[in-house]
């Protein structure tokens, strides 16, 4: 469906994040600062406290992904030991007396890594010191134990892959990937209310305008009815009439006032634009026919939609942990390797040489096998993972025909916006025209006070009429970009994760 020619747009070079200041500084007028709408948005994307607000959810996921990572993290372990004992011997031929008087001092470390696979590799040194009480001639009595041991532990059915160790990592990634289509989300919300809210305000400076127009001819009219008046030609009562039109144009005046300052603080608020001097928006609204294709911005919304990358996050996520929930209902086999080289004597570094020298190698391996029997938490986990990823593929054929229906209806309401243009524009001429014609009628006799005011404010609605029109127009153009998803690219706005990082990095 196209509906006509090239709609210009305020397009600026702005990477989200790392924003350098306003390209042009704010032009100062008479009555206020003058600001182009690219630089409201700009001041939006680097001053809003909503935005500041959602940029910490990135952050957060940047620390849950590196938390993540951590599995990877060697694991350095270090034990000293004293152990002191008396106890009854068995036997006393055992250990050559009735009671055993045992010391035993120990001082060991080790480090293990675990690996993508799932597997965990160990490297410790063992010491220990032993004395005790046994006869000296059948027993050491006062000797040191060392050894160096490398073990690996790698599970062959439950736990094993890459998918299953880096479980959490994956995820934070996607919680990651999703915090960023939220802050691109609520960016959009606030590129969109940038966008509406400076139109209006540009709509009720305009609006203002006119009711200062209005008030000046209702004011020429009391004027010139009290020179009628005096001279003959009316009756006394039509300045009543005169002076209760100036009155109403007095307080159409003072409303628009109000609502322009109220429209104003509503800006500053959204940009945190400084007090002082009055925003004067610098660019006019557009009224040119923007050309659309319908089918093709429904494609493209329902690839770029934030909420809709989020859902499909959101799915990836259960797939991962379906499949490692999957993984999760098979019996636990690992594994199992060690090897040791050992050493023993009444010197310590005696004991050291013979681990050094290998002579002494210690060496195994096996398999150890598990399985509940039942396995009924794995199984329903299972269930319930498959059942949430199906429930997110329901959610998001949902959220498709949402998002076009979306597209449809921001189309419909952008032609008929163009449309309710020329319909206002015309009937603001009409009006116009219309209350010339009953001043001439007046100046005559022809028509009385009263008729000429109750055409001025046909005037005046009519005009207000146009001007709504027109920011209607362009609110319609601001909704269909961001139905389709092209808001921040026509803003030339780009979503990156510098800034969220950079904040993580600020508070390490």
């Amino acid at each position: 469906m196209i509906i006509a020619q090239r709609f210009t747009k305020a397009c600026f070079a702005l990477t989200m994040f790392s924003v350098v200041g306003l390209s042009g500084n704010l032009h100062a007028q008479d009555n206020g600062a003058s600001l182009t709408l690219k630089q409201a948005i700009q001041m939006a994307v680097e001053k809003n406290l909503d935005l500041k607000a959602e940029l910490y959810n990135p952050a957060t996921a940047e620390a849950e992904l590196r938390k993540s990572r951590g599995i990877y993290d060697p694991l350095l372990n270090f034990l000293l030991n004293y152990q002191e004992s008396n106890t009854q011997a068995a036997s006393a031929y055992t250990s050559g007396t009735p009671i055993s008087r045992q010391r035993i001092f120990e001082y060991n470390a080790g480090i293990s890594q675990l690996i993508p696979l799932g597997g965990t590799v160990g490297l410790s040194f063992n010491n220990t010191w032993y004395r005790n009480n046994s006869d000296p001639t059948r027993f050491l009595t006062d000797y040191y134990n060392s050894d160096l041991s490398l073990n690996f532990t790698q599970p062959l059915l439950k736990n094993f892959g890459r998918e299953a160790t880096e479980l959490n990592i994956q995820v934070a990634k996607f919680g990651k990937e999703g915090a960023l289509e939220q802050f691109r989300a609520k960016l959009t919300d606030i590129v969109v209310q940038v966008r509406n809210q400076y139109f209006q305000l540009y709509s009720l400076r305009e609006d203002l305008e006119v009711k200062k127009t209005s008030l000046a001819l209702a004011e020429r009219i009391l004027n010139d009815t009290r020179a009628q008046v005096k001279a003959g030609v009316l009756p006394a009562m039509e300045i009543l009439s005169a002076e209760f039109g100036v009155s109403t144009m007095q307080k159409n005046l003072i409303d628009a006032e109000r609502a322009l300052k109220d429209q104003e603080d509503s800006l500053r608020v959204l940009l945190q634009f400084p007090m002082g001097n009055e925003i004067v928006p610098a660019d006019t609204p557009y009224h040119e026919l923007y050309a659309v294709d319908q089918d093709t911005a429904i494609r493209k919304a329902i690839a770029d939609r934030p909420e809709l990358k989020q859902l499909r996050i959101t799915q990836k996520t259960g797939e991962l942990q379906s499949r490692v929930a999957r993984n999760q209902t098979l019996p636990d086999l690992s594994l199992v390797l060690n090897t040791s080289l050992t050493g023993l004597g009444q010197e310590y570094n005696r004991a050291l040489d013979r681990v050094g020298s290998g002579r002494y190698p210690i060496w195994g391996g096996g398999l150890l096998f598990t399985y509940p029997l039942g396995n009924r938490a794995a199984e329903n986990e299972y269930i319930k993972s498959k059942l949430k990823v199906d429930q997110a593929s329901a959610q998001i054929r949902s959220l498709e025909d949402t998002i076009a229906n979306d597209v449809r209806n921001a189309v419909r309401a952008l032609q008929a916006g163009y449309k309710q243009l020329d319909v206002t524009e015309r009937g603001s001429a009409y009006a116009e025209e219309r209350l010339n014609a009953y001043i001439k009628k007046n100046k005559v006799g022809l028509a009385t006070v009263k008729d000429v005011l109750d055409v001025q404010n046909d005037m005046v609605t009519a005009k207000g009429n146009r001007i709504r029109a027109i920011a209607d127009y362009n609110n319609a153009v601001t909704a269909l970009w961001k139905a389709d998803a092209e808001l921040l690219e026509k803003e030339g706005i780009v979503v990156t994760e510098k800034e969220g990082d950079a904040l993580y990095e600020k508070n390490r």
